[in-house]
Formats: C-alpha cells, structure tokens, sequence
C-alpha cells in the first residue's frame, strides 16, 4: 500500500505506520510505502494521524502511448473490483512527456474500464465523480503506470469534527503533523495560545489520549468494496478503542475573537473532547503562564496573508510575551512570513521547513527557561 502525506511530513509518517505494525516501510517524496493485510488497511485509515490518502496499487505496467494504455487497462480483470452497479471515478497524475493531460488520461482510462464491461455484459457501470463507489487512482511517471485503488475516498484531512471554520482555518493532518515534530506526547500541560477553531487543540488530545484520529467519520471508500469485511472493521475500531489511555494534564486553548472561541468548543464538543479541552476568549498578549511545571505549546499565527496586522509589531509581541510571562515553556508555531519572525526577539533552536497549503513556512521552537539561560548552565555545570 501507499500513503500519501504532505511535503516534509514523510519521516514522521513511515514512524506512524511502523508504531502500528506495518511492514517493509520505504520513504518517497509525499508518500510512504507498505505492506499489510486488509485489517491494517483499515487500522491505518482510522488510525494515521499524518496520512491524507492510503491507496492500494493493484496493477503496473509500462506504457508509452494513449493506445498502449487502452489496450492494457482493458486487459485488467475489473470484474474483481467493480460491477455494472458500481459507480466509479478516475483521479490520474501525470509526469510523463509522453502523457501531458490528467483529464485525458482519466478518460481513457474510463473509456477502457466501460467498454470491457460493455463487451462482456452488454451494459456498463456508471461514472460518479463525486460520490463514487469506488475510486481509481492512475499514477504515470515517464513510461510506468500505477494503478490502484482509493481505499480513503475524502481526503483523510476531513476528521468530521469539524464544522465550523475560521478565515485560515488549520489542516488537520498539518496540525497533526506539526504536533508530532513539536515532540507532544501527552505528557506536561499544553496551550494553544492563538486556537481559532480549535483544530491544534483537538488534535493534540486525540494524540494525548491515543484516540484513533479519525474515529469521528461517517465513512471510508473500501467499505463499498466487493471485499469489504464488516465484522473485520468493526473488531479493527473495538481493538483501537481499547488502546485510548487516559490524560492527566490541562489543554488549554485561548483566542480573542468571541465567534472562534464559539467555533472552537462546538469543534471540540463535536470530537467528543470536551473533558480534556478548555478554551477561553483570551488575547495572548495580557495572559500569562497558568501552570507550574513544564508547558508546551504548539501554535498557528496569522502570516499576513489573509489577516491584515502589522506584522513587525505583531511578531514582536509574541516574543515579549514568551519572553516576560512564559518561563518553563517550549514554544512551536508555525510561519510562511520569514521576516517577521526577526521581529520575535528570539533565537530559534530549531527550524524546519514545511508548507502550510501552497505556502513555504517553517516550524520555529523556542525554549523559555525557568529564570535566565546563563544560571541554568552555570547550575548544570556545579552539578557535574
């Protein structure tokens, strides 16, 4: 099998599929390859926190012309995978310069699965671009081509918690995927100091907790499947649900707009979260450390794109006020707006590159000691 992930985010994923038992896990460049049988398949849709995607190849082949791939989608038993009622859809990807056009190749495709149906039976199966019963994914790089089939549907991204959005609204498999970097293991208080709908929130405790990610959602493609095993998947859900663990620290989130901070208990009251989220109408830059041991905070600042600030000023205050009233915190967030993060006043101890949507960003980490860093390491250094 084969999941799909964001720039940036393969590292973190391959580890994923590992922790839950995949075998032979190799890296690619927005995608991590695997094997499993049909339960992990299940498992790792419902329980991937940074996979958009996990599709099933069944066929490859070489291909050179338009003809050529006719001729040996054709040849393919689709009998195995649909009927003349299932209803069907072709996503295709191209990097090719014998093929240049996705659309073009998705309808060959389709004319090729059609017409094999249509020679065999006399009738065909439907194509629904929308709603498909089952998806189709062709993938063609220079001469090869891949296909395989869709076991997602929807973008993994869509948890179903979430129906309520803000004006930049986080991806969930972003947020997932920053959380995981940031080192969140559910093991100290954690803010969220600029919360908008509560995404990095919700995340964070289904993370804390070890609550199968997307537990909330009404469906998967691969239960329309021919071969779909209820009792497989419902024992799948039952064995996963028993290894959610309890949480015994604050999840606190914060936001100055009255209509997120109403979006955001509505998202998290949606994920079943209520107990372990609290969310305040708060602006960060008056607030101060609510905790007294170790707090990690993980955060998604408005960049300029779409909020008008003075972003000098803005970045600025973020680093006042980690700096001020925020000792004993390791703080992430992430940015697309590389000169404002000058303005935040504090050195960085990591920085990794991402991309939120289109936009390049990084990850940036800055530790705040208790008391200043210079007595740290002087106290370090009397001890050894």
């Amino acid at each position: 099998m084969v999941a799909k992930t964001l720039f940036g985010f393969e590292e973190i994923l391959a580890k994923e599929i590992r922790n839950l038992g995949g075998g032979n896990v190799v890296e690619g460049v927005r995608n991590v390859a695997f094997e499993g049988d049909t339960g992990f398949m299940y498992k790792a849709n419902l329980c991937l926190r940074t996979a958009i995607k996990i599709i099933k190849p069944i066929h490859s082949f070489s291909v050179r012309n338009e003809n050529e791939l006719y001729k040996k989608i054709y040849a393919m038993d689709w009998a195995e995978y649909l009927s003349v009622d299932t209803t069907f859809a072709i996503d295709s990807t191209v990097n090719s310069d014998n093929f240049t056009h996705s659309l073009y190749v998705s309808q060959k495709v389709k004319d090729a699965i059609v017409d094999k149906f249509r020679d065999m039976d006399g009738s065909r199966p439907n194509v629904d671009v929308k709603f498909p019963d089952v998806r189709i994914n062709i993938h063609i790089h220079n001469e090869h081509c891949n296909v395989s089939l869709d076991s997602s549907g929807r973008s993994l991204h869509q948890r179903g918690y979430r129906t309520a959005t803000n004006i930049a609204p986080i991806n969930e498999v972003l947020a997932a995927g920053l959380l995981l970097m940031s080192g969140w293991d559910g093991q100290c208080d954690f803010l969220d100091p600029m919360c908008g709908s509560g995404t990095m929130l919700t995340e964070a405790a289904m993370i804390a907790c070890n609550i199968p990610v997307n537990i909330n959602r009404k469906e998967f493609a691969f239960e329309k499947w021919h071969d779909f095993d209820q009792d497989l998947f419902d024992k799948i859900v039952e064995v996963s649900l028993n290894k959610v663990r309890e949480f015994h620290y604050k999840i606190v989130g914060y936001d100055k707009a009255p209509s997120a901070v109403r979006k955001a208990i509505d998202n998290v009251e949606n994920a079943n979260l209520s107990e372990y989220i609290s969310i305040e109408r708060k602006n960060f830059f008056d607030t101060e450390k609510f905790t007294e041991g170790k707090l990690h905070m993980v955060f998604n600042p408005p960049y300029g794109e779409r909020l008008s600030l003075d972003m000098e000023d803005f970045y600025a205050s973020i680093g006042d006020t980690l700096k001020q009233k925020y000792p004993g915190t390791e703080a992430w967030f992430i940015t697309s707006n590389m000169e404002a993060l000058k303005y935040v006043g504090l050195r960085p101890s990591r920085k990794i590159k991402v991309f939120n949507s289109h936009l390049e960003s990084r990850l940036v980490k800055y530790v705040m000691y208790e008391g200043s860093k210079k007595a740290k390491y002087m106290n370090k250094n009397k001890e050894e």
